[in-house]
This record gives structure tokens, C-alpha cells and sequence, in this order.
């Protein structure tokens, strides 16, 4: 039986220790400076919300059509 190993993207920042992100950190600051970071997180912020939102109004419409077909086959 042949085993298949899927490696996640995310298991990368398994590997990752504090020496590595604080040098991360520092090249960030250094590329970006301190008054873009703000603006750069706060950009990141508003998409993750409107992500959030659409996702949730996705889900909405999605149980609002299941309810209605029920309705209508109990009908």
C-alpha cells in the first residue's frame, strides 16, 4: 500500500523559530517603514471583515432558499 503525505502550506510556519521572525519583522519594518504598517494592517483588517460579511450573507441566502423549499413542499 503506498502512503501519500500532503504537505500543507501551513506546516511552514511550523519550522519557523523566533530568530526567524523577528527577522522577518525587521525586514517588513524596514521595507515598509512605521507610519505604512498601520495603513497596511487596517487595509488587511476592512478585507478580512468584508470577507467575513459576504461570507455570512452567502450562508444567509442559502438557509432562506432551504427554508422556502421546505415550505413549499409542505405546502
Amino acid at each position: 500500500m503506498t502512503a501519500i503525505f500532503v504537505k500543507s502550506p501551513f506546516l511552514l510556519f511550523q519550522e519557523l523559530g523566533m530568530t526567524e521572525l523577528i527577522l522577518i519583522a525587521a525586514v517588513v519594518l524596514l521595507l515598509f517603514g512605521g507610519k505604512k504598517i498601520p495603513e497596511l494592517m487596517r487595509g488587511l483588517g476592512k478585507g478580512i471583515r468584508e470577507f467575513k460579511d459576504a461570507k455570512d450573507n452567502v450562508r444567509r441566502e442559502v438557509e432562506e432558499g432551504i427554508r422556502e423549499s421546505e415550505v413549499k413542499k409542505q405546502a
